[in-house]
Order: C-alpha cells, then structure tokens, then sequence
C-alpha cells in the first residue's frame, strides 16, 4: 500500500493550512487513544489486525533481550508524546519495539503559556517549550491500573519521570520519589529526566551534588530491581558527561537515554528570533528532530566509548530513515527512539527503518541487531 501519509497528509499539515501544533496532535492523541481502546469489540477485531499488518514488522534478527526485558525491534517511541498515557495500548499496533509514557510529575500541571510547540519545517524540526504539561503521576496510575489488568501491551513501557514545577529544586528527590512510587507497579524501566530546558532549573541535576540524591531516593524504592535510567542534554561538555556516568554506575543504573532536546540554535534556517520592543530574543525551548541528529550521535559514541557494554544507551535525536538508524547503533546505541521523525515522516516510517535494518544486517553479514551495536568502533 501506497504510503497516504505522505502523500496527502503531510503536504496539507506541512505546506497547507497553517494550524497549531498543539491542536493537531490533540486531535491525533484522540485518535490513537480510540485506536487503541476501541470500545466495540468488532470494530477491534477489523482495526487491530489491518494496523498490526501495516506497521509491524516482526523479524527474530531485529528482537533482543536488554535489562531482562524482550524488545521485538529496537525503535521506541520517545517521551513527550504520550504524557498521559492515553495511547498506551496503541504503540504496540504501529510497529513500535517498545514506548516511553510521560513525562509526568508529582504534581497536575499546566505547562508554559501557549504558543508553546513551533513547527520548523525547513530544518525538519520542533521547537518546544511545554513544560511538561501532564495530568500528574496518579492520574497516570490510575489511567493504566484500568488498562494493565487484561490488557497490559506486550511489548516494554517506560515512564519518564520529571520535576514538577512548583518543588523547589532542594526536594527534587522527595518529588521524583513519589511519582516513582504510583507508577512503579506499571512501568517495565523508569527514566529519570533532569535534561528538559522548560522547566527552570531542571538541567542543574544533572550535576552530581543534585543528581546523586535523587539517584538514591529511587533505587531505595526500587525493590524489584526495575531498569533505571537517566536521560541527558546534548549540551553537556564532555566532562559533565562524565561525571553522570560515574553516578550511574556507582547507582547501578540500568542505562543511559542520549539525548534530550537542544538549546543550541547553530545552523538553523528557520527564524527564531522574536521581536520584543526594540530587542531580538531568542524563542526559548528545546529543539528536536534533524538539527539534533549529529550532536545526539557523537554523545552516543562518546558514552560507548568510555563504558563500553557497561551501559546499554538509548539513542535518541535526528532519526527519520534507517540510516538515522544503524548510524546511531553502530555508534553504541542498544535501543532507539523517535518523536520529531515519526511526526514528519508519518508512521510508515517504522516499517521502512526496520526494513532498513534487516538490510544493513545483511550487507555487513551480521545475524542479528545485538551484533551491530557499537560495530564502528570495531571497524
């Protein structure tokens, strides 16, 4: 079948009518939420089976076991798209190996003032600046405690946990502590994100004095030994890197997530400069998808380089095509995930890069995704 994403729906979203990010995908959460949930069993039973048809591409040579958990394929949906949970029996209809709920907080929160989500289509970007806008951690729990009981998806979930706005930073433990607590019976890895640009202040844990309590709190809740990861910015210098990663090893974390969004704006082609009075500021938020790619690659290469095995990393920026893909696995990337690609390339996107894939796999004589992991540090 003939991909109508492209053909029709992106050139109307993209190059058509100009309407608000945001709009558009609250109209598409309701969607994949129907999707997923479908309250009329024989509807179910004709829409399930024609999406799993589409999109999933199930090959044994893609699957691979990491933290005690079976991932089908490699690519993941990324935090930030499914804050709430909503679509949380969708992802695994559309191919997906695995997804990423929230981010959530301890507390309900509204997020910035809209506008708030900015399409860069001449950079194939997004520039955001939500705020991690999320109905909080037990309204999460409470949303998959309805769904998990006979219908849990067979396939990795990961919930990613954030500071809420209104937690001073000195008890950013206690916050992240109580969000673990709700959901630690529903999520199969948690990550715990310190990289997001909105939200103020967030991005001083990552330093090792604010991060290495948090890091404590978690793990002391961590009773069955769940993966816990952690997710970075790419604009950390290379010594700041380092210094998260002797946390998460002295912490026993699972893995690491590279990379956040970006608040570099070198080499853009769309203005995002705003008049205010007689001065030209910069639209604050972090950019995701291609500007991303290169920078989220060497971090990648980078935390490989210096853990080896040691730290299994989720690679995550700039992909759209399965290029995108092996370049970042060969890199070091055992998982990937995407957000910014998938919008602008739709969801046939997942089956292309999985095809993509098996091809590599073939070219280089590998037998499996596991064997190509870090592979250009051994050519």
């Amino acid at each position: 079948m003939k991909d109508p994403y492209r053909q029709i729906v992106r050139p109307l979203l993209f190059h058509g009518v100009q309407l608000d990010p945001e709009f558009l995908h609250r109209r598409t959460m309701n969607l994949l939420a129907w999707l997923g949930q479908s309250a009329k069993p024989s509807l179910a039973d004709r829409i399930h089976p024609w999406l799993r048809q589409q999109f999933c591409h199930l090959d044994a040579r893609l699957s691979q076991t990491c933290w005690g958990l079976t991932f089908a394929n490699p690519l993941g949906l990324a935090a930030g798209f499914d804050k709430d949970g909503e679509a949380a029996l969708t992802w695994p209809l559309l191919g997906f190996g695995f997804a990423e709920l929230g981010t959530v907080t301890c507390h309900p929160q509204p997020g910035n003032p809209q506008p708030r989500l900015f399409r860069l289509v001449k950079d194939e970007a997004v520039l955001n600046r939500m705020g991690f806008n999320n109905q909080g951690a037990e309204a999460l729990a409470k949303r998959l405690k309805t769904y998990w009981p006979s219908q849990r998806p067979m396939m990795p979930i990961g919930i990613n946990l954030g500071k809420s706005k209104v937690t001073d930073l000195a008890d950013a433990a206690e916050d992240y502590r109580f969000s673990y607590r709700q959901l630690y019976d529903y999520g199969d890895y948690f990550v715990v994100n310190v990289s997001s640009p909105n939200t103020p202040g967030l991005r001083s844990l990552q330093a090792a004095d604010h991060l290495a309590p948090i890091l404590m709190a978690l793990q002391a809740e961590n009773s069955d030994r769940k993966p816990l990861l952690v997710k970075i910015a790419p604009d950390l210098a290379w010594p700041d890197i380092d210094a998260v990663l002797e946390l998460a090893l002295a912490h026993h974390l699972a893995g690491i997530i590279a990379t956040n969004t970006t608040i570099a704006r070198t080499g853009l082609k769309t203005q995002t400069l705003l008049q205010t009075g007689n001065t030209l500021v910069e639209e604050a938020g972090g950019i995701s998808g291609a500007p991303l790619r290169q920078r989220s690659t060497e971090v990648i290469r980078y935390i490989y380089a210096r853990t080896g095995n040691q730290l299994p990393i989720v690679g995550v920026g700039g992909i759209f095509t399965a290029a995108d893909a092996w370049e970042k696995i060969t890199a070091g990337a055992t998982l990937l995930q995407t957000y910014t690609g998938w919008i602008y390339e739709g969801p046939w996107m997942v089956p292309e890069i999985l095809t993509g894939l098996l091809a590599q796999l073939e070219a280089h004589g590998l037998s499996s995704i596991g064997d190509a992991v870090g592979l250009s540090h051994r050519q």
